[in-house]
């Protein structure tokens, strides 16, 4: 049975549960590897423990509700997500374009999603899970890739970007249907986050099967 409400705090039970390698937390705190993300979540109640585990850096809460600033840290920033899932049937997809990326790509996928935005990249985000790209004329066009899986029948789709100039080809579109179908593949069903305010690209996840869940909220957290 696929329990979608782990979904309602998706760092916290993924850190706790398949990708717990990746915790560095302590206490009632899950932090997740600085090297990987600045994703954390704290038992509720005991978010005043967050402010031990910056690393030097900020960090990221994924919640239904937006947080409080805990004493020694402050609300850099808050932002409205949509939490969508795709729960309907996915085919196979060949796609001879598409191609798997790796540690040798790993600087030009930096360099896309620092430039693009879709979320946080650290160094290693590349390893949370498969990543796949198209690249035109040589150069890393448009990537997507997964993160967060809360369970082992929950994968959540990330760091879809496109350079600017590659924009309206459909390149996107491609490769979310390619990591959706290595999911489907594994027994797993796709979740994602989507800025609430981004309506062309929640429309272009609702075409490509994805449905709202609930309303969630990122908020960013720093040094007071």
């Amino acid at each position: 049975m696929v329990q979608l409400n782990l979904l309602d705090r998706p760092v916290w039970h993924s850190l706790g549960g398949p990708q717990n390698a990746l915790d560095v937390g302590t206490g009632s705190v899950r932090r997740l590897n600085p090297a990987y993300g600045p994703f954390a979540a704290a038992d509720p109640g005991n978010e005043g423990d967050l402010a031990q585990h910056l690393h030097g850096g900020e960090i990221w809460l994924v919640e239904p509700e937006a947080l409080p600033a805990p004493v020694g840290l402050q609300v850099l920033r808050e932002a409205p997500l949509l939490q969508m899932i795709a729960d309907a049937p996915i085919a196979p997809i060949q796609d001879a374009e598409i191609v798997a990326l790796g540690e040798a790509d790993a600087a030009e996928m930096a360099e896309l999603a620092l430039a693009t935005e879709p979320g946080p990249w650290a160094p290693q985000t590349w390893r949370y899970g498969q990543f796949h790209g198209i690249r035109i004329d040589g150069r890393l066009a448009a990537m997507a890739g997964e993160r967060m899986r809360p369970a082992a029948h929950l994968a959540e789709l990330s760091g879809v970007c496109t350079w600017p100039e590659f924009r309206g080809r459909g390149l996107a579109a491609r490769l979310i249907r390619k990591v959706m179908a290595g999911m489907a593949a594994r027994g797993e069903v796709p979740y994602l986050h989507s800025y609430a305010s981004n309506v062309s690209a929640i429309r272009l996840y609702e075409s490509l099967g994805f449905r709202a869940r609930r309303p969630m909220v990122a908020t960013l957290l720093g040094p007071a």
